[in-house]
């Protein structure tokens, strides 16, 4: 009924709203939040902040853009596990030339150590995907949490606020795939397992 129509369209609007490759621009507004980081200049995080945008977002979206006009697929089949290597590999490449050109301009190691997280995670995913489907909704929130564990080791401060808003987007998140029928129950799971434990060895790897 429409209590059923309210509940799915919530849930699409959740998982637009909470898309995997957003995660790492959430990752630099935190860091830029909760740590002494907030007293570096606004020139300084918005050049930060645009860059990721154009490089964890706006150029894999387009990449997948252009493959799918050029494969004929539709957004349905984009879907589909078989379907998914060669996003993957987009967003994969675009990651790691950005991380590159953060250790060129040698910015911070545990700034990099969120894209270094990402790649972890899409790595992982990648080979998952395989052969099974795991959620990179989840993988993606569960970095968020991952990295957020990390950075209270690295800097020394109380994450339980921030987790628990974290845990909370992350088990919506979850909810929100198994309404739309795109994962299972073991999907989400795994996918939000290897997202926190990508998150925290992204960030302490560096």
């Amino acid at each position: 009924g429409a209590h059923m129509r309210t509940v799915i369209v919530a849930a699409r609007l959740l998982s637009a709203l909470f898309r995997p490759m957003y995660y790492s621009l959430v990752g630099f507004v935190i860091l830029f939040t909760v740590t002494y980081m907030q007293i570096l200049p606004w020139r300084y995080k918005l050049w930060v902040l645009c860059s990721t945008y154009i490089f964890t977002i706006g150029l894999p979206v387009l990449g997948i853009f252009l493959y799918r006009r050029l494969s004929g697929l539709t957004a349905s089949q984009l879907r589909q596990r078989k379907a998914r290597f060669w996003p993957y590999i987009i967003s994969f490449v675009c990651y790691a030339v950005y991380l590159r050109i953060m250790y060129v301009m040698h910015l911070p190691r545990f700034m990099c150590g969120i894209v270094v997280g990402a790649l972890f995670i899409q790595g992982v995913c990648l080979l998952l995907n395989l052969r099974w489907k795991v959620s990179m909704h989840a993988a993606g929130a569960g970095g968020i949490i991952g990295a957020l564990v990390a950075y209270s080791v690295v800097f020394a401060f109380n994450p339980v606020p921030w987790l628990c808003g974290a845990v909370l987007l992350d088990g919506m998140v979850m909810t929100s795939r198994m309404i739309l029928r795109q994962h299972t129950l073991w999907q989400v799971w795994m996918g939000t397992l290897v997202g926190i434990v990508c998150g925290y060895l992204g960030i302490m790897a560096v």
